[in-house]
C-alpha cells in the first residue's frame, strides 16, 4: 500500500502503482472530469503517471494557472499535428503556452486566413478522435536519431544543446510525436473548444540572424461560454490597444530614428506630468524626499554594484577620455552614492528617498511593444534606508501608499511574497529576519496573498504587486524588495545609539513600475476615456455658428481661468460632427454647445461622454461641478467592460 497525503493534510491509503486519475476517481467522478494534471512530491506529472511510494499530491484544474498552462500547451501539440496533416513536409519548432493561449512556430510559407480555418477544422477532428497522450523517456542519442530521421532540424538543435547524459521525454498523440518535458492532458478529447487567433512571422529563437518561421496563435477552453467571453474581451482589448489610442488621442508616437523610445506629444506631456504631480503629492504625504542622480556614471560604480559583470549586455556603454561609462539601466547604484555622501544616525532612520529616474536598457527589436516594452523609460523608484526593527512598519507604509495610488485609478491588485531560493547572499539569520518582516507586514495588512517559495532574487525576499485592469488583465507593476546585497557592496552604515556602525537595511520599491508602462496600462484600462483630472482636454466649447464665437470665447475664458484645459472648436462644421469627434475620437469628458439659448439665458445643456445630455447648468454651477470631480480625482462611469 502507498499513503497519499493531500493538500489539506488528510491521508488515504491506496494499492501500489496507482495512477493519479484513479486517485481522482476514488475521491469523486466530478473531480476526475475536471483535473488535468498533478504535482507529486514537488514534481509536475501526467494523471496517467503511476505512484509507487508514499507521496504528497495536489491536483490542478483549468481554473488553476498550472492547469491552464498544461491545457494550452497540450492544445499546441494538437495544432502542430493538424498543420503537419494538412501541410506535409512542414518542420515544427516550439509551441509553448503563453499568458492567454499558446502559439506554435513552423518552417512554412506564410499562412493565410483560409489556412487558419482549415487548421481549426482539423484540430476539432483530432479532438473528436480522443487520442491518448503517451510519454516516453529516451536517451539523448535516441532522441537525436528519431528527430534526425524526421528531418526536424529545430528539435535536433534543441536536443544537441542538452547534456550527453540527459534523459529526454517525448510525447505521442496519434501519429504525432513531439519533444516535450510535459506533463500533458490524458487525451485530445479533454479539449472542448478551440480557435486559431492570428499568424505572424517570428525568428527562430528570437534572433534576426536565424530563419524566419511562421507563428500561429491559438486558444482553447473547457466550455463554449469561456471561449465566447475570451473573444468578447479580446475584441474590446483590440479597441483599447494603447498604441491605437496613443495615436487617436495624440499622446505619443514611435519613429525608426529612435526605436523603442517614445516621442511624447503635447497631450502626452500633459498626462505624463499629471501622473508625476499625483505621484509627488502622495509621496509628500508620506515624507519622501526626492533626489536626482546622474544618467551617465563610470564603470567602477557598476563594478561595485555587480551590474558590470551581470548586466553589461543590457547597458549602453560609452568612453570618455579613456574611461568607460554606462548610461544607467536602473537608479539604485546612484542612490547608494547619495546615501554615502553623508554620515547618518539611527535617529534619521527611516529615510524615504524617491527618484523619477530616466533609464535606458538594451532590448531586442522583436521584444519592443509600444509603451509596455521600451528602451528608455522613467522609473518611479524609491529607496528606504532603515533599521532592522523598522522593516514591518515601512513595508506596511509602502503597501498602504500603493493601495491609495492604485485605487485612485480603479485598479484592483493582488500580493505575492517571494522567499529565499537555492542561490542567495548574506546570512540565513538576515534572510529570516527580512522574510519575517515582510510576512508580518502582509499578515497585519490583512489582504490575502500567495507565497512563491524560492522565487526571491538572490539578494533578498520581495513582495510583488499585480494590478488587474478593467478587462481583467493582470500586470506586475509594484515591487517591494528587501536588499542585503547593495548595502554590503557599498558599505552603507548608520551610527546606532551606542555610537557603533551598523549595516543599514534597504527597501527598493516602485509603484507605477515605469511611467511609460503605467500610462499604457491605464490607457487600456479606461479605453482612452481618462478621468476628468487626467484628461489632456477636459471641456470642449462648440459654437453652433460664427455669430456665437464672441460669447463662446467668454465661456472659454472663464473655464480657463478656473484652471481647466479647454478646446475651442470654432470650425465651420455641423454641430453633430463636432460632438461625435469630441466624444468618440478625442474622448473629451464634457462638451458645451453654444447657441442662441445659451447666450440669451445663460443656461447651458451639458453633454458628458458616454452619458449624453446631463441637464442644464449655469456656467458657475457647471464649473463647481467639474471642480469637485477634478479635485476628488473621481473615476469615470462605464470604463469597466460589463461581463
Amino acid at each position: 500500500m502507498v499513503k497519499i497525503t493531500f493538500p489539506d493534510g488528510k491521508t488515504k491509503e491506496y494499492p501500489e502503482s496507482i495512477s493519479g486519475i484513479e486517485i481522482a476517481k476514488s475521491i469523486s467522478p466530478g473531480l476526475a472530469k475536471e483535473v488535468l494534471c498533478m504535482n507529486v512530491d514537488g514534481r509536475m506529472c501526467d494523471l496517467s503517471a503511476k505512484i509507487e511510494a508514499d507521496a504528497k499530491i495536489k491536483f490542478f484544474k483549468f481554473s488553476d494557472p498550472e492547469g491552464q498552462e498544461l491545457y494550452w500547451h497540450s492544445t499546441s501539440h494538437i495544432m502542430a499535428q493538424a498543420v503537419i496533416r494538412l501541410f506535409p513536409g512542414t518542420r515544427v519548432a516550439i509551441g509553448p503556452a503563453i499568458e492567454q493561449g499558446f502559439y506554435y512556430d513552423f518552417e512554412h510559407e506564410p499562412f493565410t486566413d483560409e489556412d487558419l480555418l482549415k487548421i481549426e477544422t482539423e484540430v476539432n477532428k483530432i479532438i473528436k478522435e480522443n487520442q491518448k497522450f503517451e510519454r516516453k523517456e529516451v536517451s539523448r542519442k535516441e532522441a537525436l536519431e528519431f528527430f534526425r530521421s524526421k528531418n526536424e532540424i529545430y528539435k535536433v538543435e534543441l536536443i544537441e544543446a542538452l547534456p550527453e547524459d540527459a534523459v529526454i521525454s517525448m510525447y505521442t498523440n496519434g501519429e504525432f510525436t513531439d519533444l516535450c518535458r510535459g506533463p500533458h492532458i490524458l487525451s485530445t478529447g479533454t479539449i472542448k473548444k478551440f480557435k486559431t487567433l492570428a499568424t505572424s512571422g517570428a525568428y527562430w529563437r528570437g534572433d534576426s540572424k536565424n530563419a524566419m518561421l511562421q507563428r500561429i496563435y491559438g486558444i482553447s477552453f473547457p466550455s463554449s461560454e469561456e471561449l465566447e467571453m475570451f473573444l468578447k474581451i479580446r475584441e474590446e482589448a483590440e479597441k483599447r490597444d494603447h498604441r491605437k489610442l496613443g495615436r487617436e488621442l495624440d499622446l505619443f508616437s514611435f519613429h525608426q530614428e529612435a526605436p523603442g523610445i517614445p516621442f511624447y506629444h503635447h497631450n502626452g506631456v500633459i498626462v505624463k506630468q499629471l501622473l508625476i504631480d499625483y505621484w509627488r503629492y502622495e509621496h509628500n504625504k508620506d515624507n519622501y524626499k526626492e533626489i536626482q542622480t546622474p544618467q551617465l556614471m563610470t564603470k567602477s560604480l557598476w563594478e561595485t554594484s555587480g551590474h558590470w559583470m551581470n548586466y553589461k549586455d543590457n547597458m549602453f556603454v560609452t568612453e570618455m577620455e579613456g574611461v568607460e561609462n554606462a548610461v544607467k539601466p536602473m537608479n539604485c547604484p546612484g542612490g547608494m552614492l547619495w546615501y554615502k555622501a553623508g554620515l547618518h544616525s539611527y535617529r534619521e532612520l527611516p529615510m524615504r528617498i524617491s527618484e523619477l529616474g530616466h533609464v535606458h536598457r538594451k532590448e531586442f527589436s522583436g521584444a519592443l511593444s509600444g509603451l509596455f516594452r521600451v528602451i528608455a523609460f522613467t522609473q518611479d523608484d524609491a529607496h528606504i534606508y532603515m533599521r532592522p526593527d523598522q522593516i514591518k512598519d515601512e513595508i506596511l507604509g509602502v503597501i498602504r501608499l500603493t493601495d491609495r495610488i492604485y485605487k485612485t485609478f480603479g485598479l484592483e491588485y493582488s500580493l505575492a511574497l517571494s522567499t529565499r531560493g537555492e542561490k542567495y547572499i548574506g546570512t540565513l539569520e538576515n534572510w529570516e529576519l527580512a522574510t519575517a518582516g515582510l510576512k508580518a507586514a502582509l499578515d497585519e495588512y490583512g489582504q490575502d496573498y500567495v507565497v512563491n517559495e524560492g522565487d526571491a532574487a538572490f539578494y533578498g525576499p520581495k513582495i510583488d504587486i499585480y494590478v488587474k485592469n478593467a478587462l481583467g488583465k493582470a500586470w506586475q507593476c509594484g515591487t517591494v524588495q528587501l536588499d542585503m546585497n547593495l548595502p554590503e557592496r557599498f558599505d552603507l552604515t548608520y551610527v546606532d545609539e551606542n555610537s557603533d556602525k551598523k549595516r543599514v537595511i534597504m527597501i527598493h520599491r516602485a509603484l507605477y513600475g515605469s511611467l511609460e508602462r503605467f500610462l499604457g496600462i491605464i490607457l487600456e484600462h479606461f479605453g482612452g476615456f481618462f478621468p476628468l483630472w487626467l484628461a489632456p482636454v477636459q471641456v470642449s466649447v462648440m459654437p453652433v455658428s460664427d455669430k456665437f464665437n464672441d460669447f463662446a470665447k467668454e465661456v472659454l475664458s472663464k473655464l480657463t481661468a478656473a484652471a481647466f484645459r479647454v478646446d475651442f472648436d470654432e470650425r465651420s462644421e455641423k454641430i453633430g460632427y463636432k460632438i461625435r469627434e469630441a466624444e468618440g475620437v478625442k474622448r473629451i469628458p464634457y462638451m458645451l454647445v453654444i447657441g442662441e439659448k445659451e447666450r440669451d439665458t445663460g443656461m447651458f445643456t451639458i453633454r458628458q461622454h458616454k452619458k449624453g445630455n446631463i441637464g442644464e447648468f449655469t456656467l458657475d454651477s457647471f464649473i463647481e461641478k467639474i471642480r469637485l470631480e477634478r479635485d476628488n480625482r473621481a473615476l469615470p462611469e462605464g470604463y469597466k467592460l460589463e461581463l
